[in-house]
């Protein structure tokens, strides 16, 4: 999603914990997770997945939308001068849902560690591991960090866990 104009300086520690904290609300009522996200100066990047068969990411996208553009019309308030239009998403966020092909655990993964290195292809930072903005939105497990070296392992396992007996893809699909 792109901030109206690409308006830059919105992004902050304090925005980023905004962020984090209306689309950790936004996950839990529509049943959801994110697992990366990733802010830029001038618009940020989401993965999100279904948790559950009433998932609804649509309503999810809307909700977190009016709650962020909301937040950034506050930060406008209280950081910009008077002349300046206050931060606000476009209105059409590029949207893209992922093939099937693309669903798969290494395509999937692929796809999130593509967004965790706009950073990177900004040249804004060399490592992916250096920019703050990048992290994981999993409801109910805080301890599910973006970026540990078990975070994949975990994720899948948690994930798989969720889906009824009888559903769950072939072991060689899950890798």
């Amino acid at each position: 999603m792109t901030l109206r104009d690409r308006a830059r300086g919105w992004l902050s520690d304090a925005c980023h914990l905004r962020f984090r904290e209306l689309l950790l609300h936004s996950a839990a009522r529509y049943h959801a997770v994110c697992p990366v996200y990733c802010l830029m100066p001038d618009h940020f990047h989401l993965l999100l997945l279904g948790w559950r068969d009433d998932s609804d990411q649509l309503k999810l996208t809307r909700h977190f939308r009016r709650h962020l553009n909301a937040a950034l019309r506050e930060i406008s308030s209280s950081s910009a001068s008077e002349k300046s239009k206050p931060f606000q998403l476009q209105k059409q966020a590029y949207d893209s849902v992922l093939r099937d092909k693309d669903r798969a655990r290494n395509a999937f993964e692929k796809v999130a560690f593509y967004i965790a290195e706009n950073p990177v292809r900004a040249k804004l930072v060399s490592d992916p591991s250096e920019w703050t903005f990048t992290g994981a939105v999993i409801p109910g497990y805080p301890e599910l960090e973006w970026g540990r070296s078990d975070y994949w392992d975990r994720f899948w396992r948690l994930h798989y866990s969720r889906i009824p007996e009888g559903l769950q893809p072939p072991i060689d699909s899950r890798r």
